[in-house]
């Protein structure tokens, strides 16, 4: 029987162990080994392409946000900023609160702005009615009528936030059509008893009246922002797009993620917003040049947007143009031929943009005229043809203004309100657009008669906010809308993508979204001022993070696993050796300096 001796100094401490006393710990094969270490290193492949994947760790934080976007926002964390934006609109006005942590000190990232939301989940958000325009004759009630909206941000707000909390208030369409004198009575009341009242941070500058384009021009950022589109990580999901940046130093283009245009139809007015790659002789009053970044000598968040507002293209506006203009035509031809057309119902006006045998009813009271619809959807489409006011001149839009070219093929539109409407209302087809789906849809509607679209609509087979005025007016408006992309903005008839919608990532996004994001851009400094104190320490540690180096973590890894491989495989040759009877010269190693007498010992 064989012994395993050890000696180790001094040399009166001797023992010997016997084979038949040690415990048999079963080793590994070399098969279970081999499948071993295939299976450890299947793993830190996993780990290393979840790490180094970019593009898929961007889209899990972005997930993550949507997440955390409609959770209660913790208002006893103090490094949580507020702002508010007041949206005085033509019909009413509304305070939109606003929460964004503290900045990373990335000069390359915007604030994480979002909406806050109460201990319910709800968006802090307040409307109030009439329009401030309906104060134009008692400007000194302004500040009052503005009260109860700031009276309800300042209860949702940290009181020792407040002072450094910004507020703006901005007044769209309704105080546009003031005179001059009249709006800047109402904002004078405004700078004046505003700051008497709150302690937000507050300043002559944060009240004014905006333009369209400068509406328009934040309802795209905002839209952008929530789709992720400004943040300028390389990423194989992300469509990407050469800009010339205006006034860069750069000679060669700055290649970025790719922004989305916007498509708005409203009641009254169709606006179009998008970005000019491209260096393009663009009439200033119909461009839109902006850098979101903090830093005004960095280009990477530098923004050329082409936007232009068409009044009286909105879908309600064009019908009473369209009827104004068949009640005018018809009263016209009638006079002349000594015709009785649309007089009575026994002898209405053949109208194809109304559904299939519905009888309506347009113009003044003194000028009634009777339609009886045919529910003809091509024939519709070319009567609304002239309404666009197109020309046919190159790159020419909606009233003949100018459009700078657009690169289909590498391009992306939302189209919301009438543009959603209209496709999902009725039609159910919301979503990514598809023109010729579109059409053979808004045809057999269109074709349908109306006792059934009737029955339909009391069944509850269409959409739960549609009411009657959709359903008559569905045909008309599906034309007008087919014109207005087709024709109007020169969109083929083959494109892909666009994508209409009333939600983006489940929540209504408002141009304040935009305004407060642009307002608020050079805030992130302070924050990037105090990195850059942290010293060459702190860089240190940061470059060296786990997540940032996870190549070396992996080679760390690695070098373990051989280790504990080649300690496994020694380990079982020792295990072959001292179960089979090797010869002296297999075991020399082994026995090497052993040749001293071994005390017995017995366990």
């Amino acid at each position: 029987m064989g012994r395993i001796s050890f000696s180790c100094l001094p040399a009166s401490w001797h023992f010997s162990l016997s084979p038949l006393v040690l415990p048999r710990v079963p080793l590994p094969s070399f098969k279970q080994l081999l499948f071993f270490g295939l299976l450890v290193g299947l793993l830190g492949l996993i780990y290393l392409l979840l790490v180094t994947g970019k593009g898929q760790d961007k889209d899990i934080h972005l997930h993550l946000a949507r997440v955390t976007d409609v959770e209660a926002t913790d208002t006893s964390n103090h490094n949580l900023n507020y702002g508010l934006v007041v949206d005085c609109g033509s019909s009413g006005s509304r305070v939109f609160v606003y929460c964004w942590p503290r900045h990373n000190g990335n000069p390359h990232d915007l604030l994480d702005i979002r909406q806050m939301r109460d201990q319910h989940r709800k968006p802090v958000v307040m409307k109030i009615k009439p329009g401030i325009s309906a104060l134009s004759k008692t400007p000194e009630k302004a500040s009052d009528y503005i009260h109860p909206l700031l009276s309800f941000a300042a209860q949702h707000i940290p009181k020792h936030k407040h002072q450094e909390t910004p507020l703006y208030i901005l007044c769209t369409a309704g105080m546009r059509v003031l005179p001059d004198a009249q709006q800047e009575a109402l904002l004078e009341d405004l700078r004046t008893d505003i700051p008497v009242g709150f302690n937000f941070l507050f300043s002559d500058s944060h009240v004014e009246v905006i333009s369209g384009k400068q509406e328009g021009v934040y309802a795209w950022i905002g839209i952008n922002f929530v789709l992720g589109k400004f943040n300028h990580v390389d990423s194989e999901r992300d469509a990407v797009v050469e800009v010339q940046v205006p006034g860069g130093d750069q000679q060669e283009a700055l290649v970025r993620t790719r922004t989305a245009g916007v498509l708005d139809m409203g009641g009254v007015s169709t606006q179009i917003a998008y970005e000019v790659p491209k260096t393009e002789e663009v009439a200033k009053h119909l461009l839109a040049e902006f850098n979101l970044g903090c830093d005004a000598h960095r280009t990477e968040h530098v923004y050329r947007v082409y936007v232009s507002t068409f009044l009286g293209f909105g879908g309600n506006a064009a019908r009473q143009r369209y009827e104004e203009s068949i009640v005018m035509n018809t009263l016209t031809k009638n006079k002349l031929l000594g015709q009785h057309v649309g007089e009575t119902g026994e002898s209405p006006l053949l109208d194809p943009c109304l559904p299939s045998d519905l009888q309506d009813e347009v113009g003044p009271a003194t000028q009634k005229l009777h339609l009886l619809g045919t529910g003809d959807f091509d024939h519709c489409r070319q009567l609304l043809q002239p309404f666009l006011n197109h020309t046919n001149e190159t790159h020419s839009s909606l009233n003949g203004i100018y459009q700078p070219p657009i690169y289909y093929p590498n391009s992306q539109f939302y189209g919301f309100s009438e543009f959603y409407y209209c496709t999902e209302d009725v039609l159910r087809m919301g979503g990514d657009f598809n023109s010729s789906k579109y059409a053979s849809a808004a045809k057999s509607y269109c074709a349908t008669q109306w006792r059934t679209l009737k029955e339909r609509f009391d069944s509850g087979l269409y959409a739960s906010h549609a009411d009657v005025h959709r359903l008559k007016y569905q045909c008309f408006k599906s034309a007008w809308m087919y014109e207005v992309f087709h024709t109007g903005f020169s969109f083929p008839t083959d494109y892909k993508n666009l994508r209409t919608a009333l939600l983006v990532y489940d929540k209504e996004v408002q141009w304040t979204l935009g305004a407060i994001l642009y307002r608020t851009r050079f805030l992130p400094l302070r924050d990037i001022q105090q990195e850059s104190l942290k010293g060459v320490h702190s860089h240190w540690r940061h470059s060296f993070s786990f997540v940032n180096n996870h190549y070396l973590f992996l080679a760390c890894f690695l070098v373990v696993l051989l280790s504990i491989l080649l300690y496994l495989l020694r380990l079982r040759r020792i295990h072959s050796c001292t179960t089979q009877r090797c010869t002296p010269s297999t075991v020399e190693w082994l026995e090497e300096g052993l040749r001293s007498h071994p005390l017995p010992i017995t366990l």
